[in-house]
């Protein structure tokens, strides 16, 4: 039941039949005149300058603390989840440790 099944192989037969090959034509073909010279076009107009005025630079300011807030927070609560866990894990382990003292002690 355990034994790995191993497939059979077909015997060979000895009977090769060589793959098909087509012939090819070899044809050099000249190479395409060089294409005339393209004008240049104009240069693209210049694009507008972005005006920071007191109020975008406040909603840019606020923002950014929003962000910073946000992960911050996201990120202390991780680690606070870190610590929680570590530690219900470390009481475990005297809890553990000391119901095996307990049970060697009765002995």
């Amino acid at each position: 039941m355990f034994r790995p099944k191993i497939p059979t192989m077909p015997t060979p037969t000895g009977i090769v039949t060589p793959p098909a090959v087509e012939p090819t034509e070899i044809v050099q073909h000249t190479p395409a005149p060089a294409p005339a010279p393209v004008p240049v076009a104009p240069a693209a107009p210049a694009r507008p300058t972005v005006q920071l005025t007191p109020g975008t630079a406040l909603a840019l300011v606020g923002g950014g603390t929003a962000v910073v807030l946000v992960v911050g927070a996201v990120l202390v609560s991780m680690l606070l989840a870190v610590a929680v866990t570590a530690a219900s894990v470390a009481v475990c382990a005297l809890v553990v440790r000391s119901l095996i003292a307990s049970e060697h002690k009765r002995r």
